[in-house]
């Protein structure tokens, strides 16, 4: 079998139309939104940001100050109240976890298509909420597993569907940073109620779903263990290692800590050879994809890309389609469940299987 690398980075989602740019509601204004999904979104191709959403109609001000095309900035208070809805067509929601449910809810009311940050919510029962709301609504919901739309993921995707390892036994995956190094103990990350958890369900996330995203497959239950060393992690998780459980006997042992070097790295162990991906995790580094089968031996470190500006212009292309964007909220609810269990299974010492 003949494996075609070429159009590495191709965006095999992509259709253009003559339809006019999404416009955007960016609601929450920490620096993830401002660093990174603004940057985006004024580089994409597909959509525009008209409207900012923040605490306080000072910082949208702040924030809009260095923007061009800015067309409403709103209190949270006034977006939920319907201003400026005819300003804006989707919104994006980066804020706490445990206040999505809220703004989702506000968005869905006001008929607007909806990408919301992972994890869901704070909790399972919110998270199934918000995504009922927009059920109810009939509005696009997309949860921003922005790995799904990363070329090195979706190519990895294809050579493991099309047989270049053989059928996948094992799988490695880890995640590591060094929060404090940009936030303190009073960070909201820290805080229960707002974030759910510290480490298993902020960069846990990551490999566990796009272990899933790469096998189109779900757990069917999972062991975890989680430690906690510094203050600052006190009641809360900070580092996790944790075994997911596949059909057919496929497992997954993956680690994840927030006070480590930052470093990333997934691998499938196959029945005929193996595919590495390291730094696939973070936005806009140099990925490097390794494969090794009985007909392919190669290496692969194309020009990274804004994994931001491909999440946001696969919505808005979707959107401009009249097509529903994927991962939708029942997707992002299996992780929701799935962290649910890890979590039970660390305080429980035992394995947990999952009904999904």
């Amino acid at each position: 079998m003949e494996f075609d690398l070429d159009s590495f980075s191709a965006r095999d989602w992509e259709h253009p139309t003559d339809a006019d740019p999404i416009r955007f509601a960016m609601v929450g204004l920490g620096w993830w939104t401002r660093e990174h999904a603004v940057p985006a979104v004024e580089n994409a191709d597909y959509c525009t940001t008209t409207v900012l959403v923040s605490s306080s109609t000072e910082k949208a001000e702040e924030a809009a100050a260095d923007l061009e095309g800015i067309e409403g900035t709103l209190t949270y208070d006034e977006y939920a109240d319907g201003a400026a809805t005819d300003a804006y067509d989707a919104v994006y929601i980066c804020t706490p976890n445990g206040l999505h449910r809220d703004h989702v809810e506000a968005a869905a009311a006001h008929d607007k298509a909806i990408l919301c940050e992972k994890p869901l919510e704070a909790t399972v029962e919110d998270a199934q909420a918000l995504v009922d709301a927009c059920r109810e609504a009939d509005v696009p919901l997309m949860v921003a597993y922005r790995l799904q739309t990363e070329p090195v993921a979706r190519r990895a995707r294809e050579l493991i569907r099309d047989g270049a390892i053989g059928d996948v036994v094992s799988i490695l995956g880890h995640m590591s940073d060094t929060i404090l190094d940009a936030a303190d103990e009073t960070s909201w990350r820290f805080d229960p109620d707002l974030a759910g958890g510290t480490t298993l369900n902020d960069i846990g996330i990551y490999p566990l779903n796009t272990i899933r995203f790469i096998l189109k497959e779900d757990p069917q239950a999972v062991y975890a263990r989680t430690e906690s060393e510094q203050p600052a992690y006190e009641g809360t998780d900070e580092h996790a290692a944790f075994q997911l459980e596949f059909p057919d006997g496929k497992l997954a042992s993956c680690t994840v800590t927030h006070s480590a070097t930052v470093t990333s790295s997934l691998r499938f162990v196959g029945t005929e050879g193996e595919l590495s991906i390291e730094g696939l995790f973070f936005p806009n580094t140099q990925k490097v994809l390794r494969v090794s089968g009985p007909d392919i031996e190669s290496e692969y470190q194309p020009e990274p890309v804004d994994q931001m500006r491909e999440e946001f212009d696969y919505f808005a292309n979707r959107l401009q389609r009249g097509l529903d964007p994927e991962p939708d909220g029942e997707h992002g609810m299996v992780d929701m469940r799935v962290i649910r269990a890890l979590y039970e299974s660390a305080e429980r010492g035992q394995r947990v299987t999952l009904d999904l």
